[in-house]
């Protein structure tokens, strides 16, 4: 029979502890590897793969994955938001890839994580699908809108995640969006061909505005407008956010998937996910309107933007192509292509 020595006993004995404590902890993180995002970086949610890339934005690698746990029940991300080291996301359950046509409701999630390391810190089942899950301009609330024919926001405590009012809404809602001075909630009612304006202090519906077919978000403009992706009827409508009026209709000719405002650069980006293409338009001063100006080769099935806090570089998530284009937005160029996980839909950086 072989002998082994005492210290040998030991130093196995010790192993087989930190294999059982690598592999407990790895049970209760929602990380497959330790994160440490303590750099500005981009979060792209990949929805088939349920899972979050992070890209480090100084150097374009993606430097971790996000991965959740069996037991967390995670499918189909979709958007996400972020709050001074806070992520939320969206899960309605749903590929919206191609189109957000649906025939029925289901439940969803909303998923806080802790944006340095990937930990969840809230998994809170929804009674109904939502398309986004959204901070408030302050950080004190988490708006989510309901994906149902009765549509409804949930407006839930960011701190205690106690839910706090019910605010009815139109037929379907999808995404929900603020102004960019904080005062005013955006519902983009895909069944209604509506988009509902609420008062974020008071809870109160301000007022419904009529927009082009099939609605799906209205995305916050800098300038005080709101410019609504109609995706049926392929076109944006622009909000005045002062007077709650459409001032204008952009006529695309393409199903849209996001449009994007870049305050810095004045100008309007509408991503094109069938053709693989990002148009952009800039403000006629003398016409008052938005303008035609050129477009964008991206990646197929292109989706969403994100630009960075001085205009200069946006990056844009191609579902079908498995990666994000980043963009030098002067000269509206792809400068590099990230390969992400199946199906990257929403992004958000921290700066």
């Amino acid at each position: 029979m072989k002998t082994i020595k005492l210290n040998s006993l030991y130093a196995i004995a010790t192993l087989l502890v930190a294999s059982l404590f690598i592999t407990s902890c790895s049970k209760d993180s929602s990380s497959a590897t330790p994160l440490n995002v303590d750099y500005p970086a981009a979060y792209v949610v990949n929805g088939q793969d349920a899972t979050v890339s992070v890209i480090k934005l100084s150097t374009g690698e993606v430097t971790g994955t996000i991965s959740f746990p069996a037991s967390a029940m995670v499918s189909w991300p979709h958007h996400i938001s972020y709050h001074q080291g806070h992520l939320a996301l969206g899960v309605p359950g749903m590929d919206f890839s191609a189109g957000h046509t649906t025939t029925g409701s289901m439940p969803g999630k909303m998923l806080i994580l802790d944006a340095t390391n990937g930990s969840i810190m809230e998994n809170l089942d929804l009674p109904v699908m939502n398309h986004n899950t959204i901070y408030s301009p302050d950080g004190t609330e988490i708006w989510v809108p309901q994906m149902d024919m009765d549509g409804k926001v949930l407006v839930y405590n960011a701190s205690t995640y106690a839910l706090m009012n019910t605010i009815t809404v139109g037929m379907m809602p999808a995404e929900l969006t603020f102004s960019s001075d904080g005062t005013k909630a955006y519902v983009a009612n895909g069944d209604d061909d509506t988009v509902t304006i609420i008062n974020v202090a008071t809870k109160a519906v301000i007022t419904t505005v009529a927009v082009g077919n099939n609605p799906v978000g209205a995305w916050t403009g800098s300038n005080g407008q709101m410019f609504v992706d109609n995706e049926d009827g392929q076109s944006i409508s622009v909000i005045n956010v002062a007077t709650n009026v459409v001032d204008q209709t952009i006529a695309l000719g393409f199903m849209p998937g996001i449009a994007a405002h870049n305050g810095t650069k004045n100008e309007l980006w509408v991503t094109d996910p069938m053709n693989a293409k990002v148009h952009y338009y800039t403000w006629d001063s003398v016409m008052s309107m938005w303008m035609d100006a050129g477009v964008i080769n991206a990646g197929d099935g292109a989706h969403a933007v994100a630009f960075t806090t001085d205009g200069n570089t946006a990056y844009v998530t191609n579902q079908s192509a498995k990666s994000v284009s980043v963009i030098n937005v002067t000269n509206h160029t792809v400068t590099k292509t990230i390969t992400v996980g199946n199906k990257p839909n929403g992004i958000v950086l921290k700066m």
